[in-house]
C-alpha cells in the first residue's frame, strides 16, 4: 500500500549519474583548415558518417581484430564484436582518440599489449564492459575521466594502477570477482577527483578501505557486507548517494551514528537484516529500507530533530525526508501520526 502524503505523488528516481564533463558526440569545434589535413579513409569493415567525420562505427560487425584507425578519429565504436586483443598497430595514427567503446567483446587481460592504452594521450572515456578481463588493465592514460569495467572476471587490481589518474571521475567495477584482499589501503590512491565508485555485485565482506575523499556516489549493492566501521564516512565527507542494498547488514553491524552524516541525501539499505530503522541526519531526502525485518515504526524515535510543532517553523530545522520505503517488512498500517508530524516534506511512504 502506498500512502500519499500530498495529492501529487512525486518520487525522484536516482540514476547512476556522475557529474562530469558532458560527452558531446557532435562535430567538435575545429576549423575546416584543420580537417583538410586528414584524408577521409574508412576501414571497409566500418561505417564513417560524412556528417560526423571524427567518428568511426565498427560495432556489430563480427570483427576479430581492431582495424587500422584513421588519424582523424576521436570517437571509436567497436562494441558487440569478437575482438580478443588490443595491440598497438591499429592505433599508430590515432593520436586524437577521446572515446573508445569495446564493450561486449572477448578481450582478456593477456590480450592487451603492454603500454598500448597509456599511449593514447588524449583518451577520456574507455569502455571495456562485458569482456573477459581478469585484472584492471595497466598502465592507463593519465587523461582518463571515465573507466568502465563492469561484468568482467576481475579479481586483481595491480598496485599503483590508479596512482596517476587524477582526472578520473568515474570508476565502474561492478559485477566482477573482487574479494576484500583485492582492495588494499592504497588501491584508490591518486583518484583525487573521483566522484562515482561502483563496486556492486562483487564478493566483498567488508567496507572497502580508503575510499577517495571526493567520492559522492558509492555503490556497494549485492555484496556480503556485514559491518560498517564506526566513523567510516568521516573520511568521505562528500558522499551523497549511498547504496548498500542486498548485503548482510544487521542492527549490530551498524554503529549508532554512522549514517548521521549531513552530506548523505539518498540512503539505500534494502534487502538486509535490519529490525529497526537506523539513525539518520535531518538532511536525508530518500530512505530505502524495504525487505528487511522491521516490525514497527516509531516516528518519535526515528525523527532526527524534536517532533514538537514549534521546532519546524523554519525550513533549515525541518527534516527533509521526502521518500520512505518500508515495504517487504512486517509493518502493519496505518502510518503513525508522529511520522507525518516529523517529516512535513514527505511526498510518499511505501509500506
Amino acid at each position: 500500500m502506498t500512502v500519499k502524503v500530498y495529492p501529487s505523488l512525486l518520487v525522484l528516481f536516482l540514476t547512476n549519474t556522475v557529474w562530469t564533463r558532458n560527452v558531446r558526440q557532435v562535430y567538435d569545434a575545429m576549423d575546416s583548415e584543420d580537417w583538410s589535413r586528414f584524408t577521409f579513409e574508412c576501414p571497409q569493415e566500418c561505417f564513417c558518417p560524412p556528417s560526423f567525420p571524427n567518428a568511426l562505427y565498427c560495432d556489430n560487425k563480427g570483427l576479430k581484430e581492431i582495424p587500422a584507425i584513421p588519424a582523424r578519429i576521436w570517437y571509436l565504436y567497436l562494441q558487440n564484436n569478437l575482438i580478443e586483443t588490443i595491440s598497438e598497430k591499429p592505433f599508430v595514427n590515432a593520436t586524437h582518440l577521446k572515446w573508445i567503446n569495446l564493450n561486449k567483446n572477448k578481450i582478456t587481460s593477456n590480450g592487451i599489449e603492454e603500454g598500448v592504452l597509456s599511449k593514447l594521450k588524449h583518451l577520456l572515456y574507455l569502455f571495456l564492459e562485458d569482456n573477459e578481463l581478469e585484472e584492471v588493465p595497466a598502465p592507463l592514460p593519465t587523461s582518463l575521466e571515465q573507466l568502465r569495467l563492469a561484468r568482467n572476471k576481475i579479481s586483481r587490481i595491480p598496485e599503483g594502477v590508479f596512482s596517476n589518474l587524477e582526472n578520473l571521475t568515474m570508476l565502474d567495477l561492478h559485477h566482477n570477482k573482487l574479494l576484500d584482499s583485492a582492495l588494499q589501503s592504497d588501491t584508490f590512491q591518486g583518484l583525487n577527483n573521483l566522484m562515482q565508485l561502483n563496486i556492486a555485485k562483487n564478493s566483498l565482506k567488508k567496507m572497502p578501505l580508503s575510499i577517495p575523499a571526493n567520492t559522492m556516489q558509492l555503490f556497494l549493492d549485492n555484496n556480503s557486507i556485514e559491518v560498517i566501521p564506526e566513523n567510516y564516512f568521516s573520511a568521505v565527507p562528500k558522499v551523497t548517494f549511498l547504496r548498500l542494498n542486498y548485503n548482510k547488514l544487521s542492527d549490530d553491524g551498524i554503529p549508532p551514528n554512522v549514517f548521521n552524516v549531513s552530506s548523505i541525501l539518498d540512503l539505500q539499505l534494502s534487502h538486509n537484516q535490519l529490525t529497526k530503522i537506523p539513525l539518520f541526519n535531518a538532511h536525508l531526502e530518500h530512505l530505502h529500507l524495504d525487505h528487511n525485518r522491521i516490525k514497527s515504526v516509531n516516528g518519535t524515535l526515528m525523527c532526527p530533530t524534536s517532533i514538537a510543532l514549534e521546532d519546524h517553523r523554519s525550513y533549515g530545522n525541518m527534516p527533509r525526508l521526502r521518500y520512505l520505503r518500508l515495504d517487504g517488512n512486517e509493518i502493519q498500517p496505518p502510518i503513525p501520526l508522529d511520522i507525518m508530524i516529523c517529516f512535513r516534506l514527505l511526498q510518499a511512504v511505501v509500506i
